[in-house]
């Protein structure tokens, strides 16, 4: 039987007190992330706690084939632009994200102060990722990380006998 410190340790995250690691890539990246499910018991499920700077974003805009994913806004306000759309958004927002290209989406920081927000994600692997202002597509999965522009692929033949 685990101990109450190991079940805390196994199950509990706060979100407030977890160490952070910042993504910066000028002009438009510039975030905070801290993981709320790395080392824990879960498996099927995986949740950050992300600060994303005024007049920055997080990610770019891209869509799932396999996750779902859903933003619960703690603090601040921004822009979520789904589906070509521009939609504003602010604390106490929930947003979910069906898996599938109807819902390309990123958050971005339109306001003058920080966004703090809750990304909470299925984990299905394998998962392809595409990012429709680039082009490009991401294929992960276990021991696999690959990420090309669309048109670079091969065809289905390419070096077989």
């Amino acid at each position: 039987m685990p101990t109450s410190a190991e079940l805390r340790e196994r199950l509990i995250r706060n979100f407030k007190d977890a160490p952070r690691e910042r993504f910066l890539r000028p002009p438009r990246y510039d975030s905070e992330t801290a993981s709320m499910t790395k080392g824990t018991a879960a498996r099927q499920m995986g949740a950050s706690f992300d600060i994303v700077a005024p007049g920055q974003q997080s990610c770019p805009y891209h869509f799932h084939h396999a996750e779902e994913e859903m933003f619960i806004v703690i603090q601040g306000q921004g822009t979520l632009r789904v589906a070509g759309e521009r939609l504003p958004i602010k604390a106490g927002d929930v947003i979910t994200i069906p898996a599938g290209p109807d819902y390309p989406h990123h958050i971005i920081n339109t306001s003058d102060a920080p966004l703090h927000y809750l990304s909470i994600s299925t984990h299905k692997e394998p998962e392809i990722c595409v990012y429709p202002d680039s082009g490009k597509v991401g294929s992960f999965a276990p021991g696999l990380r690959l990420l090309q522009r669309r048109e670079a692929g091969l065809d289905y033949w390419d070096g077989e006998p």
